[in-house]
C-alpha cells in the first residue's frame, strides 16, 4: 500500500564542538547529520522546510528522479527561488521506480558542508542479495571546517582564491580519534560474529572523493546510486561527493583483545590544489569481547588499515571498471540502443586575467574559474524553470549552449599554465524534445591540471557506456562501448586525464541541473542546464508549480 511520509525541516543554527572547537553550525532540526528520510518504493513525500536563519536556502532530493516535479528539485535559481529567512516551502514529490540509497543536502551557496542526510528507499520485494541481513548502518561522509564555511566561500569568490581544506573529514558526524580532542568524537558500530551487515555508504563531503575500507574486512558492493548492480567483492570502494554505494559486510574475522576493527575514509588524490590529506576512522567492535563489555573506547595500538588505497593509488578505475549493472528480466539494463543526439564537452578549470583596479589572489595574480566547453555558468536571479514554464523573457538564458567544443586540441596533453586560460560566462542551456536519447562526453583537461571530476545529472538517471584515459575519440572510441550492462548512475567520477560517455533518454520534463559536486569548482561554473520540452501526452507534461513556491 503506497503512503505519503511528512516532516518539517527546520534549517536553523546550533551550537555544535568538534577538534576542540564550538561554532554556531546551520543544521536541519538541530541535528548533524540532518534526519534520515525512508520511504518505500512509490511513496509521496512532503517535507516542509522552513527558514528560520537569516539567510536563503533551500534542500536538493540527491538522485530522486522528480518525474515532472521539477518544482521539488531544489538547486537554488535554476529549479526555484530560494527558501527566503522566516519562510517556508513544502517539497512534493513520489519516489517511482526507486529503490535504495540517495541523500538529500542543502543546495545554496555551501550550506551542504553541514546540511545533509539519507534518504533510504526501501524496495516493495525483498532484496536481491539472498545473505540474511542483521542490520543496515548508514556511513555518511563529511568535512569539517573549524573556521566559518560562509566566510571561507565568500573570500574565495570575492578574490578568486582556491578554498581553504578542511580540518578533517567525518563519518556520521563524527571525525574519530586520529584528530585532536576527538576519541569521544568516534563512530563505533557493534556487530556480532558471523552476521552480515548492509552498509549504506554516502560521499555528502564538499570537495572529496574518498577511498573506504574495514580494515582485514571484504566488502561486496550490491548497489551504486540507489542501482542494482552484478555483486562482486572488494578490499575497499571509492566514493565520489554525491554518490553512494550499498555494500554486505560479513563479521567474520578473530579480533584482537580490542575486539575492534578500523574502518577508515581517506581522499582519493588527483589535484594539485591543497586539499585536507588527513584520514578519519571509526570501528567495528564485536560484540562478547571486553571492549564491548566495558562499553569505553579502546583505541588498538595498530591502527594501521592495509586494505585501504594511498592518496595517489589508481584503484578508483580498477574500482569503477568493476561496477555493472544487474541487467537481469526483473531488473532490465535499459540503455537506449543509439542516440539521437552526441554532446562533446570539455570540463575545465580556468585562469581568468585579473581586472582591473581589483585584488585577485589566485594562481599568478589571477582568478579562478571553471567550465564547460568554455562556458562558465552564471546563476541567474530568478528561477530557469519558473521564466521556462511561465514563458518570460528569457534575457536570464539563453539556448545556446555550444555543443561540442570551440576548437580541437590536444585537451589532456595541453601545458598545464601557459595557455590562455580565460573563459566567457553566461547562462547558455541545451533545448532537448521530449524523449531525446541524448549522449554527452565528458572530456577533462589539463588547464591547471588533470582531475577526477563528479558529475552530478539532476532529473535523470544515466548509463556510463564507456570511459579512458586521454583524448576521446570520436571515430575509435564508440565502438567499445559497453551496451549490455554499464553501470546506471546519477553522479559518474570523470577519470583523472580522461573522459567518460554517458547516454540517458530526456524523459523528465522541466528544467536540469548538470555540474561538478566539487562544491568550490560549481561555485567557479563549472556546470550547465538543459531543458527537456513537454512530451505529447498529459502525463509527459511538467505538472504546474505548486502554490508555496518561492519567490524571488
Amino acid at each position: 500500500m503506497l503512503s505519503t511520509f511528512g516532516c518539517d525541516y527546520k534549517v536553523e543554527w546550533k551550537e555544535v564542538t568538534r577538534l576542540c572547537h564550538t561554532k554556531p553550525l546551520l543544521t536541519v532540526n538541530g541535528e548533524y547529520p540532518g534526519p534520515t528520510i525512508t520511504v518505500h518504493e512509490g511513496d509521496n513525500v512532503e517535507v516542509k522546510v522552513i527558514n528560520r536563519i537569516a539567510k536563503n536556502t533551500t534542500i536538493h532530493w540527491h538522485g530522486v528522479r522528480q518525474l515532472r516535479t521539477g518544482w521539488a528539485d531544489g538547486p537554488a535559481y535554476i529549479t526555484q527561488c530560494p527558501i527566503k529567512g522566516g519562510h517556508s516551502y513544502t517539497y512534493k514529490f513520489r519516489v517511482v521506480n526507486q529503490r535504495g540509497t540517495l541523500l538529500w543536502h542543502a543546495h545554496y551557496s555551501w550550506q551542504r558542508a553541514s546540511v545533509y542526510g539519507a534518504f533510504i528507499i526501501y524496495p516493495r520485494i525483498p532484496y536481491l542479495f539472498s545473505a540474511p541481513i542483521q542490520a543496515e548502518v548508514p556511513i555518511i561522509f563529511g568535512e569539517w571546517w573549524n573556521s566559518d564555511v560562509d566566510t571561507m566561500q565568500s573570500e574565495m569568490m570575492k578574490y578568486g582564491s582556491g578554498p581553504n581544506s578542511s580540518d578533517a573529514y567525518t563519518i556520521n558526524g563524527l571525525p574519530g580519534p586520529l584528530y585532536p580532542c576527538s576519541n569521544k568524537d568516534t563512530f563505533i558500530y557493534t556487530v556480532e560474529s558471523g552476521k552480515t551487515y548492509l552498509l549504506r555508504i554516502i560521499n555528502a563531503a564538499l570537495s572529496d572523493e574518498l577511498y573506504f575500507a574495514v580494515a582485514n574486512h571484504t566488502l561486496t558492493v550490491v548497489e551504486v546510486d540507489a542501482t542494482y548492480t552484478k555483486p562482486f567483492s572488494t578490499r575497499a570502494i571509492m566514493v565520489t561527493p554525491g554518490q553512494t554505494t550499498n555494500v554486505l559486510l560479513t563479521a567474520n574475522q578473530i579480533p584482537d583483545s580490542s575486539g575492534m576493527f578500523v574502518l577508515a575514509a581517506r581522499p582519493y588524490r588527483t589535484s594539485v590544489f591543497p586539499f585536507d590529506n588527513s584520514t578519519t576512522i571509526g570501528f567495528l567492535r564485536y560484540n562478547n569481547t571486553m571492549a564491548e563489555k566495558i562499553k569505553l573506547l579502546y583505541v588498538p595500538n595498530n591502527l594501521s588499515i592495509h586494505n585501504l588505497p594511498e592518496m595517489e593509488d589508481t584503484f578508483a578505475i580498477e574500482f569503477s571498471d568493476k561496477v555493472r549493472s544487474i541487467a537481469s528480466s526483473q531488473f532490465p539494463c535499459k540503455v537506449p540502443r543509439q542516440v539521437d543526439k552526441r554532446i562533446i564537452t570539455t570540463i575545465s578549470l580556468n585562469l581568468q586575467d585579473c581586472p582591473t583596479n581589483m585584488t585577485c589572489k589566485g594562481y599568478d595574480g589571477k582568478r579562478f574559474f571553471a567550465s564547460m566547453n568554455n562556458q562558465s555558468f552564471v546563476r541567474p536571479s530568478m528561477s530557469i524553470l519558473d521564466s521556462y514554464y511561465r514563458k518570460l523573457n528569457t534575457n536570464g538564458y539563453s539556448l545556446d549552449f555550444p555543443e561540442k567544443p570551440q576548437k580541437s586540441f590536444n585537451y589532456t596533453g595541453v601545458d598545464p599554465l601557459t595557455e590562455n586560460m580565460n573563459t566567457e560566462f553566461g547562462t547558455k542551456l541545451l533545448a532537448l524534445p521530449y524523449g531525446t536519447n541524448l549522449e554527452i562526453v565528458l572530456q577533462d583537461t589539463g588547464f591547471l591540471n588533470v582531475e577526477n571530476h563528479p558529475i552530478h545529472v539532476h532529473g535523470h538517471n544515466f548509463f556510463i557506456v564507456g570511459q579512458g584515459l586521454g583524448n576521446y575519440n570520436v571515430s575509435k572510441d564508440p565502438t567499445n562501448y559497453n551496451l549490455v550492462d554499464p553501470p546506471e548512475r546519477n553522479t559518474v567520477g570523470v577519470p583523472k586525464g580522461g573522459w567518460a560517455a554517458i547516454w540517458f533518454k530526456a524523459d523528465n520534463p522541466g528544467v536540469w541541473f548538470i555540474h561538478c559536486h566539487l562544491e568550490e569548482h560549481t561555485s567557479w561554473g563549472l556546470a550547465m542546464a538543459f531543458i527537456v520540452k513537454d512530451g505529447p501526452t498529459t502525463s509527459e507534461c511538467l505538472l504546474p508549480p505548486p502554490e508555496d513556491f518561492p519567490s524571488c
